[in-house]
């Protein structure tokens, strides 16, 4: 018995190498917005602390 497979598959696309500045970029926009979204929530309960006060 023959142990020819039939080609069915296309042939595997090599992806192209990762854009490590673009990669970077990205991170640190997300580390940015993070940090911002962090620094204004403990504002904002700050501000509502003293608005409500319990």
């Amino acid at each position: 018995m023959a142990k020819h497979r039939p080609e069915h598959h296309a042939e595997l696309q090599v992806e192209s190498p990762m854009d490590y500045a673009q990669h970077e970029a990205t991170y640190n926009g997300f580390l940015t917005a993070v940090k911002w979204s962090t620094l204004i929530m403990a504002v904002s309960m700050i501000v509502l602390y003293f608005l409500i006060r319990p």
